[in-house]
């Protein structure tokens, strides 16, 4: 199990290798979102493009797993809740960690939501998750993001830096944020945390360049790398989008 972690280390590491992740599980809160259609013709279309890992949910894994490829992390992720809930933001729990390793999981991933009523049921989630994960040898990817009743504007910088915080004192091995935009604020708590941070690539835009503008400056300030989906499985050529990230990325 401990080759788990190496692994996972030295694929996360920010400085031996940037990584670029493409999270594919947006089916579950959004419904027949744009461009997860067909998601087995999808996962085969960048398959020659040197991504680090991809984010599913169970089922989807469980019929897609051939298509993922052998060199790529598959991340399974645990959390989930549509956008018809009440809150909208509620995630709860719906796999385990011995299920994820039965589908052949390299990572699991957990979201969080903080600034609301449900906060604390979400933090014991992923303390429950990162405590069954790494009793089996399992990095655990956690995606926190401000959101909810108490939160205004979910890129505030030190929101986000408090995103970050929470990651690292719950133990999490990779930890998933929005960029705040604010590179000075972003920096401080990329260095003072012990673990990898990637960054969301945001909704769907079309201005391009602006996405890349945003993701340079966050990889300029210590993002180990990026988590992109919407703006790479939404755009008129994922491909050719997902190439040109990872040339960002990985080429520096």
């Amino acid at each position: 199990m401990i080759g788990v972690f190496r692994k996972t280390e030295r694929l996360f590491h920010p400085v031996s290798k940037r990584t670029v992740l493409v999270p594919l599980d947006h089916g579950m809160s959004e419904g027949m979102i744009l461009g997860l259609d067909n998601l087995g013709s999808l996962l085969e279309s960048i398959a020659a493009v040197p991504i680090q890992g991809v984010v599913l949910h169970k089922g989807m894994a469980m019929s897609h797993l051939s298509s993922i490829g052998a060199d790529r992390m598959l991340i399974i992720h645990l959390s989930a809740g549509t956008r018809h809930a009440i809150p909208s933001y509620a995630r709860a729990i719906v796999g385990s960690v011995t299920e994820a390793l039965r589908l052949g999981a390299d990572m699991v991933s957990v979201q969080v939501h903080l600034g609301n009523d449900l906060e604390d049921r979400m933090l014991a989630d992923l303390g429950m998750v990162l405590d069954e994960a790494h009793g089996l040898g399992v990095p655990v990817l956690a995606m926190i993001y401000a959101r909810g009743g108490q939160i205004v504007n979910e890129t505030d910088p030190s929101l986000v830096a408090h995103c970050i915080r929470v990651g690292a004192e719950m133990g999490a091995d990779v930890i998933k944020v929005a960029y705040s935009g604010h590179g000075p604020t972003f920096a401080r708590a990329v260095a003072a945390c012990p673990v990898p941070v990637v960054v969301s690539g945001g909704p769907k835009t079309n201005d391009t360049k602006g996405l890349f503008r945003f993701l340079q400056e966050a990889l300029d300030a210590g993002a180990a790398g990026v988590c992109v989906g919407r703006n790479v499985f939404q755009s008129d050529d994922p491909v050719a989008m997902l190439a040109d990230i990872c040339a960002l990325v990985h080429e520096k």
